[in-house]
């Protein structure tokens, strides 16, 4: 399992520079609470981002993009809601859930998928 974390958050640190280069700003890495993570909440305009990051080495089962099931998407917005209920200033600003998935093509180089609004937080 060590491996598994040390790609991811790799993974991570590659998502973090390249949405960077897409003109977003980093708030937060890793935002954890016992309702579940946040892997990066990012500022993109007057928008509060929360990203999450998926690598899949294979495209088997639908690749990076289709592991973020409907489960995984609650866990994210609850672990969102304790984030904004914890920063109250943050809450009036609008929101929006991204997923970046993360994939290797035929030659090996880092393939960046980037779904804006990928779901909703009002479920």
């Amino acid at each position: 399992m060590h491996w598994r974390k040390q790609r991811g958050q790799r993974a991570e640190q590659w998502a973090l520079r390249w949405l960077r280069g897409q003109g977003l700003t980093p708030e937060v890495a890793n935002y954890q609470c016992r309702l579940g993570e946040v892997d990066l909440i990012m500022n993109h305009g007057e928008t509060l981002v929360f990203v999450e990051v998926r690598w899949r080495g294979e495209t088997d089962y639908g690749g990076a993009l289709a592991s973020v099931d409907t489960r995984k998407q609650r866990r994210l917005i609850l672990a969102a809601r304790h984030y904004l209920g914890r920063h109250p200033h943050q809450a009036r600003r609008p929101c929006r859930f991204d997923v970046l998935g993360l994939e290797p093509d035929d030659g090996g180089t880092v393939r960046y998928d980037w779904v804006q609004n990928a779901f909703y937080g009002d479920g």
